[in-house]
């Protein structure tokens, strides 16, 4: 890229180009490597004396400028009809870049300028890391929505295993938290789940094996059915990945709540919440272009299991009312 497509108009113009003849990967990565190059150039004008001239200063100054230019120009270019799921991932991806150039400016600016620092090594490191992220990134929102789908099913498997972990240590859920060697032994009882906690805790962990099967199921029809051709299959990906990324955290409300002493009170109001999250996300999926009838089965199955133990949850806690 010579000097005079990187200022002014001809800069802006090539970009406007690249949305005529070139893809959106070509694009992002030549934007990144750009970044990538500029701040190695920064970071060893600035490693060892003597110290940069005022001239080359202003010019390495001015090559930094365009190259965050063209990083933020990826975001704001790419069009909002290619999907809220995949703008807000390039977003954030622009925006890491963004923010490690800032870093590595103000740790060169902060550091004597005698030798590579330690603190320059990584903000130029930060910087480079952010910049391979382009090669992660999705070409189109169905990749993305598989993507944010994929991320919100490893947190709640996480947080499921966790569960049956603690429930596999028997009535102490803290038993591998340290004893008090003042203390001694910990004898309080609000570490301890009763017996009634434990028949309401086993439909609780249905109601979150219900969700990590609600995701997997709908991440397997979004990789085989989605796709992104038209306005309409963009739209209802995306609602379909704003739905689905309020289950892992009302996962996590659940089963924070589940820990003794338990407010079954909370616990119900929380299952609740989980539940009707999963419920508008398996409608959701039943009435989007990535459920054929012949996945239909699934959706109406998993739908009656998230009833039955909603309905078990608030059997067991109806004296809480």
């Amino acid at each position: 890229m010579d000097q005079d497509t990187k200022c002014g108009c001809g800069y802006h113009y090539q970009l406007l180009t690249f949305h005529c003849f070139a893809s959106i990967e070509s694009f992002l990565g030549q934007t990144f490597k750009v970044t990538s190059q500029e701040a190695t150039k920064l970071s060893l004008a600035f490693s060892r004396p003597p110290l940069t001239s005022a001239e080359d200063c202003r010019k390495l100054s001015e090559d930094v400028q365009n190259a965050i230019l063209a990083v933020a120009t990826v975001y704001y270019w790419l069009p909002k009809g290619q999907g809220t799921t995949l703008r807000k991932m390039v977003r954030d991806a622009t925006t890491e870049v963004a923010e490690g150039m800032i870093q590595l400016t103000e740790t060169i600016l902060s550091a004597p300028l005698e030798s590579l620092s330690q603190e320059q090594l990584i903000s130029t490191g930060g910087v480079w890391e952010a910049c391979e992220q382009v090669f992660n990134l999705p070409r189109d929102n169905q990749a993305a929505v598989a993507s944010a789908l994929a991320a919100c099913l490893g947190v709640v498997k996480d947080a499921l295993e966790e569960m049956e972990h603690a429930l596999v240590e028997g009535q102490d859920p803290y038993s591998d938290i340290m004893e008090d060697e003042e203390l001694g032994f910990r004898g309080n009882r609000d570490t301890y789940w009763s017996e009634a906690d434990r028949k309401l805790l086993s439909s609780c962990m249905g109601l979150m094996k219900a969700s990590k099967a609600c995701l997997k199921k709908v991440l397997g029809v979004v990789k085989a059915y989605g796709k992104a051709d038209s306005p309409e299959q963009i739209a209802q990906l995306d609602d379909l990945a704003d739905i689905a990324n309020e289950i892992s955290p009302s996962v996590d409300e659940l089963a924070l709540s589940m820990y003794p002493p338990m407010n079954q009170l909370a616990v119900r109001l929380n299952a609740a919440k989980l539940a009707s999250v999963l419920k508008k996300v398996l409608e959701i999926t039943k009435t989007s272009h990535v459920c054929p009838p012949s996945e239909e089965g699934w959706v109406q199955f998993l739908s009656g299991a998230v009833d039955h133990n909603m309905n078990k949850i608030k059997n067991f806690t109806q004296g809480q009312l």
